[in-house]
């Protein structure tokens, strides 16, 4: 695979400003034809979605993927449960992770890699507000220290 075979389509930013990414798992996503061309075109939002182990298998629940203009009586429900694809033992392990108070799993990013679309998934634990204000906090610090920096070597 060449180095132009991984094109992201979306991103979920909101994932790593609520949660703490302990670790992340590759799937691949089970989609319609349409669905396909549809994520091709960029049409594809993750941001309110999260997934689910249910009977050894994994689905996520939330994500959108905007109907394909020219599918007409093909084109699925914009918002249904699809199944990830993944190995029995990752399954395991993540099952088994979840069930330890506090871990979630996220989607982080739906891509490219070659012709298949692969999700990011990732093994996450939620931030209290405290750890917000935090965040918030040190981005602050570091687009300040940046803006001096910048205004140093320019004056």
């Amino acid at each position: 695979m060449g180095k132009d075979s991984y094109k992201l389509v979306a991103n979920n930013k909101k994932a790593y400003h609520d949660y703490f990414i302990d670790d992340t798992y590759e799937a691949g996503i089970s989609l319609s034809g349409t669905e396909v061309k549809s994520v091709r075109m960029g049409k594809c939002s993750i941001k309110e979605s999260f997934i689910k182990i249910d009977r050894g298998e994994v689905f996520v629940y939330g994500m959108h993927i905007s109907p394909y203009e020219k599918g007409n009586i093909f084109n699925k429900d914009p918002l249904r449960v699809r199944k990830l694809l993944m190995h029995g033992y990752e399954i395991n392990r993540l099952y088994g992770k979840i069930q330890q108070k506090g871990f979630t799993l996220v989607p982080l990013k739906v891509y490219f890699k070659g012709s298949l679309v692969k999700v990011e998934v990732g093994l996450a634990r939620g931030k209290k507000l405290y750890d917000k204000r935090q965040d918030i906090a040190k981005k602050d610090q570091r687009r300040e220290a940046e803006k001096e920096f910048k205004v140093r070597n320019l004056g």
